[in-house]
């Protein structure tokens, strides 16, 4: 890049060879290290003194006034093999012909199919397995009519990956390869998730597919997905990614003997965030299975009459606003919580408790399913609706009030929850500890935040 003060690599350089090192955006020590984040600009004559995030823009457009330059996007997209030498794949639609070259397979012969063979073996070349099935691969040359050969690479698993979104909205048609109409109702994806290597890899190649299939007329929309969430790689117990070689791979179905579905099923829900890394732990299953087992037990405490609990209401609101937001730890987080005080009753309303099931059962279907049939409730459990909070109910009658000097935190103090400006500031005055950090100095302002904190400024 060429700004040694301002890039790793060529600080690096520029201090291996003794160049100059000339500081242009000001924040940094560049004596010690090259500074990478924004500031304000100096040593950059009519530029001087901007921000150096509002510069980028200034001076991008200075240049292309001047006519010295453009603005301009650049993407980097890393090589993709696309073909491999296998016999399963998508076949390439091309012919060898020794006269002509190669020649594209006419658009009324496709698509190009696999052959249907009882088995298949390596060839012992390099070249596929569809190499050694001469009646497949011996074909005429579409231009010349004489002998020729298809191309036996066939395309990688990302090629059929890159559109099957589109497949699934209408997957019998032998027409085309998507219904427009159905195309135009269905699309884009709502939700993708994936890995975070795809951003580099699936994630762009379904997108310039997708843009190509838009500039051609096949979509409707130029982006193929509303939203992408990652999700993190469940590691070892070793803390290494399970692997074969390492011996440290767990078996699902071990799990599944042992502690049920479902018990596995919230564990790799609740063992943390859905888009971090996480080091598995066996004994956490054994904890999730300690709760589920509590849950199964509760049914003997349930009897009918009416019951009313305020955590039950936060719980309604707090897993549905989790789910949507795929906080799926502290969803089930929530859950073992309202489980605690439902076992503190001596007893439990059906109401709440068959409310409470609806509540868990996207995570412990099997369990919820067999409770509900048990209880002899209509339907399934899976079919309910979702239950409704009292928003009444879900206040909390004392709060946390923050206490800040400058901006910083201070102190904290348990409160009502409805505390008046006058009375929070009366009580921020007289903590004992705020006491020690206003001595001898005056409160120029304080400033109240209703239900959060107050901010004293000296």
């Amino acid at each position: 890049m060429v700004v040694p003060a301002h890039d790793k690599r060529d600080y690096d350089f520029a201090k291996k060879y003794d160049l100059e090192i000339i500081e242009v955006v000001k924040g940094g020590d560049i004596s010690k290290d090259a500074f990478i984040n924004y500031g304000v600009l100096i040593n950059s004559s009519k530029f001087d003194g901007l921000d150096s995030k509002k510069a980028i823009t200034d001076i991008s457009n200075w240049l292309e006034n001047e006519k010295r330059g453009r603005k301009a996007v650049h993407y980097k997209l890393r090589d993709w093999v696309f073909s491999r030498q296998r016999y399963w794949g998508e076949p390439i639609p091309l012919i060898h012909c020794e006269k002509c070259g190669i020649v594209p397979v006419p658009e009324k012969d496709l698509p190009v199919l696999l052959p249907k063979v009882k088995s298949y073996e390596p060839t012992g070349t390099g070249e596929s397995p569809l190499a050694k099935i001469e009646k497949w691969v011996n074909v005429k040359c579409p231009k010349c009519k004489g002998a020729a050969k298809r191309e036996t690479n066939t395309m990688p698993n990302w090629a059929g990956s890159c559109w099957y979104y589109l497949r699934y909205i209408d997957p019998k048609n032998n027409r085309v390869f998507v219904d427009k109409n159905k195309e135009k109702y269905w699309s884009p994806v709502d939700l993708y998730v994936g890995g975070a290597e795809h951003a580099t890899r699936h994630l762009i190649y379904a997108r310039f597919w997708h843009r190509f299939l838009f500039d051609i007329g096949e979509v409707s929309y130029p982006e193929p997905f509303k939203k992408l969430k990652h999700v993190g790689l469940i590691l070892a117990s070793d803390g290494r990614k399970m692997s074969k070689r390492w011996g440290n791979v767990i078996n699902p179905d071990d799990i599944i003997k042992e502690y049920g579905a479902d018990a596995l099923r919230i564990y790799e829900m609740f063992m943390g965030p859905f888009d971090q890394q996480i080091v598995w732990d066996t004994k956490g299953v054994k904890g999730v299975a300690r709760f589920l087992e509590k849950v199964w037990m509760l049914k003997s405490k349930v009897s009918v009459f009416d019951q009313k609990i305020n955590l039950f209401h936060k719980t309604v609101k707090k897993v549905g606003e989790d789910i949507e937001a795929m906080k799926f730890n502290t969803a089930v987080s929530s859950l073992m919580i309202l489980a605690n005080e439902l076992e503190k009753q001596e007893k439990v309303s059906l109401k709440l408790y068959s409310s409470f099931l609806i509540l868990l059962n996207s995570f412990a279907p099997f369990l919820t399913e067999e409770i509900w049939n048990e209880l002899k409730l209509k339907g399934l459990c899976c079919e309910q609706k979702w239950p409704e909070y009292d928003s009444k109910l879900i206040k909390d009658d004392r709060i946390n009030l923050i206490i800040q000097i400058n901006g910083k935190v201070r102190d904290k103090i348990e409160v009502e929850a409805g505390i008046g400006e006058e009375e929070a500031k009366k009580m921020a005055m007289g903590s004992e500890r705020i006491k020690k950090w206003l001595e001898g100095k005056e409160a120029k302002k304080i400033i109240f935040i209703q239900g959060k904190l107050v901010n004293i400024v000296i």
